[in-house]
């Protein structure tokens, strides 16, 4: 693992002691949530402060809320009663990132898309070349992608890469005759982007 991939994954939030037996509510934070109902164990902390190492706690059981959308219900082991489960609230709900999905070719963690390098490449490639390394057909470098925009649950499209240029920030569908190369672990995407795009992009007057 270098030194630059993560260590957790983040996977729930506690919010507060459930019901009077020592469960406690937490907001799901991962698109996988009935994986939460097959957990045997979690890691509980807070990995970003750097003090403590997130502590190892088993399940007895782990459920998803039937009346709060969002939200699971653990049940730790060793915990029974409010006054045990209150000393969790605000804790992060964390799995090693050895045990995260696999997802499908052709997606994406946003974790893994954010931090990347997006380089364009020429829309139609020229017809005449000097050299194989001719510097008018090397992509060149527009940004740095700094979030992923996802449409609402009632709205259909595409995720839109929020790309940071010198120019300022571009948004680019995520769609593969759009991003022709994407290779998460060089931290690299290639794109052509449509005529008309950078005018999309640029801010009403």
């Amino acid at each position: 693992m270098s030194p630059e991939t993560p260590r957790w994954v983040l996977v729930a939030r506690i919010l507060r002691a459930r019901g009077n037996k020592g469960e406690v509510a937490a907001e799901i934070l991962t698109d996988f949530p009935e994986r939460l109902t097959r957990l045997r164990e979690v890691f509980l902390g807070h990995p970003d402060d750097g003090k403590n190492e997130p502590r190892r706690v088993s399940l007895k059981t782990c459920w998803l809320s039937q009346n709060h959308r969002g939200q699971a219900v653990f049940h730790l082991e060793g915990v029974n009663s409010i006054s045990q489960a209150e000393k969790f609230r605000g804790l992060d709900v964390l799995l090693p990132f050895e045990q995260r999905v696999a997802l499908p070719a052709g997606q994406y963690f946003v974790s893994d898309l954010v931090g990347c390098s997006v380089f364009e490449n020429p829309a139609v490639p020229p017809i005449v070349s000097s050299s194989p390394c001719s510097l008018g057909e090397a992509p060149s470098l527009l940004g740095t992608i700094r979030d992923v925009q996802f449409p609402g649950e009632e709205i259909s499209g595409t995720p839109l890469l929020e790309v940071e240029t010198s120019g300022g920030e571009i948004l680019i569908p995520l769609a593969v005759d759009i991003c022709t190369k994407i290779d998460t672990q060089a931290r690299r995407i290639d794109v052509v982007l449509p005529e008309g795009l950078r005018d999309l992009n640029q801010p009403e007057r």
